[in-house]
């Protein structure tokens, strides 16, 4: 539906699936989604650097039509909290990236050796969940510097594990690095653009902070259930208007072109009973496009 309406000289769709996979009738109901597979597709690991190699595959297919001029990464989980002109007109009103990005002062990801190829002033985190302009998708496909060292010093810990015993003591010295949450931020630090982004994300995340399953699973997104999923809830994510980090004493108030907006267009994690929910609710519903360009910004 988010894209039954919409004019298809306005989107193109690149999927990175399991290798072999392959969408077509049988497989998904929306015809958008037919044959856009990646060929060269790859496995997978989450916490292993195989996630920032697919997402430069995915640029790397989506840059070969030079009509692509902005590049949104998504998950099957998210959901978009807009019609699609209007995500469309928020998006291309800005000449930014939208990059979640800031300064990683808690968890110690940063491994000494990564110096001097990168150096510790440029570390940075933030969301995988990107919103690329054209010349920032080609910083990532032609990087060929700060990849390998990444392959080789961020990588993920290994989770505590009840059944071996006090070999955890052991494994939970490892350093730890989550190469999704780093890279993009860290590359285009590196490359003295953080001055041409929005320096966060378009897509709302709940992060689960339960003490218990963080030490047996480590962070991961909270999940919305059908019960949870409720049009108030929509409401509230789409009433978010600023974002603080702790980090650098900041807060970033969300705008595009200079136009103070919504923080965040699409929402995840979303389980296949919640995004019926919303579909049925009618969540992304009508909206005025051309209210982004028109508003004035509040003083």
């Amino acid at each position: 539906m988010f894209l039954q309406n919409a004019d298809t000289g306005n989107f193109s769709i690149y999927v990175h699936s399991e290798p072999g996979f392959e969408f077509d009738e049988s497989t998904t109901r929306s015809r958008f989604f037919y044959g856009r597979q990646l060929k060269n597709s790859i496995q997978v690991i989450w916490g292993e650097s195989s996630m920032i190699e697919a997402e430069r595959l995915l640029l790397d297919a989506a840059l070969e039509d030079p009509a692509n001029q902005r590049f949104v990464l998504l998950s099957d989980s998210c959901v978009p909290l807009y019609n699609f002109s209007y995500i469309y007109s928020y998006l291309m009103a800005s000449p930014r990236s939208f990059v979640d990005s800031f300064l990683d002062v808690k968890e110690g990801r940063y491994h000494p050796k990564m110096s001097p190829v990168i150096p510790k002033d440029k570390w940075r985190k933030g969301s995988q969940w990107i919103a690329l302009i054209r010349s920032h998708a080609e910083v990532i496909v032609d990087d060929v510097v700060i990849l390998p060292v990444f392959k080789k010093l961020c990588k993920r810990r290994p989770p505590l594990d009840a059944s071996k015993g006090k070999l955890n003591i052991k494994l939970q010295k490892q350093h730890n690095c989550i190469p999704d949450e780093h890279y993009v931020q860290t590359l285009l630090s590196m490359s003295e653009r953080e001055g041409e982004l929005e320096r966060r994300t378009v897509t709302y995340t709940v992060w689960n902070q339960s003490a218990t399953k963080m030490e047996n699973k480590g962070w991961h997104p909270k999940t919305f259930s059908y019960a949870n999923a409720s049009p108030q809830k929509i409401k509230e994510i789409k009433g978010i208007n600023h974002i603080d980090y702790e980090t650098e004493y900041r807060t970033e108030w969300c705008r595009t072109n200079s136009t103070f907006v919504p923080c965040f267009l699409f929402a995840r994690k979303f389980s296949r009973g919640a995004a019926m929910r919303l579909l049925s609710d009618g969540v992304a519903g009508p909206f005025d496009a051309s209210s982004i360009l028109a508003r004035s910004a509040p003083d």
